[in-house]
């Protein structure tokens, strides 16, 4: 059994707490077990999980992993912080809001023989899951992915090439290497909107587009436009609903790697694109920034 700890108790950690308190039967994540929760507010108990110090979750040696679902800057330093004091790692993306950060924290779990593992459970939805099936085996000819949704802090979230990089993962897992050609971004500080626009090429030369665009009322959508020698996908295709919940495979995931049952190739690949992803995003970040640097 591995004891864990949940670190914040935003939605996505009062998930984490649900799904480590009633494990999916004859699962992976059934070698897990919920030793408590760290919150900067005082809750006392979450249905049976007790509020622990972060002080005692970092020394209680019955605690062999820590579930991180902070705000995004904090991300960085708190998987240190664990990483430091022995324990594996689960965090939500992005991990690191750098690029060096997420290399520096890679090594240092791989040095102390920890699994660092960074949800990305926008690769596990049927939705996506479907429109990989599309894509697969056609040749891109071009490509758009246009997102939207309501604003961020962007104190706490970072730059939208990284606290949007669940779109960034879908176009390096849909067609391979990416590399950026140019990055914009449009900014009404008065009426709160923001819209960056990356044009990328892909190994082929093909080119790509991402639009990244919030606002007040915006609603949270995807649309997508990929053309193929074959046709162009401009909807997504049909996905049934799935019997498990986004968090509990992901979870699952983790608990198999910490039982050592997802090969080294698959861990391999899996380090390459979260990796690449953040580097692509910083790069990103400097294309969007550099127009302020001339004029300030």
């Amino acid at each position: 059994m591995f004891g864990t700890v949940v670190v914040g108790v935003g939605i996505a950690g009062l998930a984490r707490i649900r799904d480590l308190m009633n494990p999916m039967p004859s699962s992976p994540s059934e070698h897990l077990k919920l030793t408590g929760f760290v919150s900067r507010r005082s809750f006392g108990n979450i249905n049976e999980a007790k509020q622990i110090s972060l002080e005692d979750a970092l020394k209680n040696k019955d605690i062999h992993a820590a579930f991180i679902s902070t705000e995004n800057k904090s991300h960085e330093e708190t998987i240190r912080m664990f990483l430091e004091a022995g324990k594996h790692v689960l965090v939500e993306y992005p991990m690191a809001l750098s690029a060096k950060a997420a290399h520096e924290l890679w090594e240092m779990a791989e040095q102390k023989g920890k699994v660092l593992h960074v949800e990305h459970i926008e690769l596990l939805t049927e939705e996506y899951k479907q429109l990989k099936k599309e894509v697969v085996g056609k040749d891109l000819v071009k490509g758009t992915l246009h997102f939207t949704g309501s604003v961020l802090d962007e104190n706490k979230s970072g730059f939208p090439a990284f606290s949007g990089i669940a779109r960034l993962t879908w176009l390096i897992d849909l067609f391979g290497d990416l590399t950026v050609t140019s990055a914009t971004r449009e900014k009404q500080k008065d009426k709160n909107y923001s819209r960056m626009t990356v044009h990328f090429q892909t190994a082929n030369k093909k080119p790509l587009t991402w639009i990244e665009e919030r606002g007040p009322g915006m609603r949270r959508e995807k649309k997508i436009n990929f053309c193929f020698t074959s046709g162009c996908l401009e909807n997504f295709p049909e996905a049934p609903r799935s019997s498990v919940g986004l968090f509990m495979q992901d979870q699952n995931l983790f608990a198999k790697k910490l039982l050592g049952q997802v090969s080294k190739e698959e861990l391999a690949a899996e380090k390459w694109r979260i990796l690449r992803c953040l580097d692509l995003a910083e790069v990103i970040q400097q294309y969007c920034e550099e127009p302020e640097k001339i004029y300030s």
